[in-house]
């Protein structure tokens, strides 16, 4: 398949593109921060893009979504990366909605998905214990417990918790963290007794938010999936997940280059435009070319996604590695070649740094997926 935007994509591009550029500039970001918004991002932004359907877009239409597919999905998050939009897109619209959409029931399908499509509902993944993303380490525990179960334990950087009406949590009903057998799905209500949730703001102004179950009872109507499989279908949503990161730093690199270059063009030093200087042509061209070979990676990565969610991991871990250096790679340039200016609060440039390496760790960093990919080829 060629790794071009279709008509159809091209358009929802354009569509999407003048709604973030519009209300969701740079400038939006730096005004919740320095308000410090207790919610982190616009519910009334957030509003307009269900109304436009970004919400729902991975939600089957006999549940009020689009039915679109993954590269739909990354078409949204590379255009969220060009101006580090704040919103629940990421966790509720795509990776909580893929989780329903792939592991849940029907009844379970029909009360949630309609809620996501029109942006009333936000959900998210609960997974990662540690510091480093490592989701067969669950520990946390869920015991069986009259007709259900009773969950404890703790989880960190949960994005966008702090405001979430529900959370999809990852929690152990047999075996050892680091096995894969054993794991398993529950939906989670945070109001429900027991629940204690933390906001913490990151380091790139976005929210995520610790949370801690105590004792949480969850009746057997809130597994998704099955019992102590819940690995595959884990494997699938990340994965999901990964490829619109991966998506998101593809516009973030590109929007800081852009920037980049027109700096070069405008400034000027020892009565030369620094662009002229024959160095700084060769990084930036470098950089070019390394965002486009990017680029490619994740199309293929969402196409394998449309294609077949369980055959797309490969795909997926080279596209995320790659993002994830790429990006690290633009923001680095982007600061060096902007001098001194580059380093200070009151430019944009380091709002771009903060949030590719948050993104180079969300759902596993390069040296995560290359380990994958080497014990997935036997090394």
């Amino acid at each position: 398949m060629a790794l071009v935007l279709t008509e159809e994509q091209s358009m929802l591009r354009d569509s999407a593109r003048g709604l973030i550029s519009d209300k969701a500039p740079v400038s939006h970001l730096r005004s919740l921060r320095d308000a410090k918004d207790p919610t982190g991002f616009s519910k009334e932004l957030w509003h307009s893009f269900a109304e436009m359907g970004f919400a729902g877009l991975l939600v089957p239409e006999e549940f009020g979504g689009s039915g679109l597919g993954f590269m739909e999905a990354g078409v949204v998050m590379e255009e969220i990366g060009r101006t580090l939009m704040p919103s629940p897109f990421l966790a509720t619209s795509v990776v909580a909605a893929s989780a329903l959409n792939r592991g849940g029931n029907a009844a379970q399908k029909s009360e949630f998905l309609p809620k996501i499509s029109n942006g009333s509902l936000l959900a998210t993944l609960a997974i990662d214990e540690g510091a480093k993303h490592r989701p067969l380490q669950t520990s946390l525990q869920a015991v069986r417990a009259g007709n259900g179960f009773r969950l404890s334990g703790a989880k960190a950087l949960v994005v966008d918790g702090h405001v979430a009406d529900l959370f999809i949590v990852a929690a152990r009903t047999a075996g050892a963290a680091g096995e894969r057998e054993g794991l398993t799905l529950f939906l989670v209500n945070p109001k429900a007794k027991g629940v204690a949730i933390e906001r913490t703001i990151m380091v790139d102004a976005h929210n995520a938010a610790r949370i801690e179950l105590a004792n949480v009872e969850v009746n057997a109507d809130s597994v998704l999936g099955e019992v102590d499989q819940g690995a595959a279908l884990l494997d699938g949503v990340l994965d999901i997940g990964r490829g619109a990161v991966a998506a998101e730093m593809v516009g973030l690199s590109e929007e800081v280059f852009n920037r980049t270059v027109e700096y070069l063009k405008n400034r000027k030093q020892f009565g030369k435009l620094i662009g002229e200087f024959q160095a700084l042509q060769h990084r930036a061209a470098e950089l070019y070319v390394d965002i486009e070979i990017t680029r490619a990676a994740t199309m293929k990565a969402l196409q394998a996604l449309d294609a077949d969610v369980a055959k797309a991991a490969s795909s997926v871990a080279v596209a995320k590695a790659r993002a994830g250096t790429t990006a690290t790679r633009a923001v680095q340039e982007g600061v060096q070649m902007h001098g001194g200016m580059g380093m200070t609060d009151q430019f944009d440039i380091g709002f771009f740094m903060k949030r590719a390496r948050v993104c180079e760790e969300l759902f596993g960093d390069a040296n995560y997926h290359t380990e994958q990919l080497a014990r997935a080829r036997g090394y």
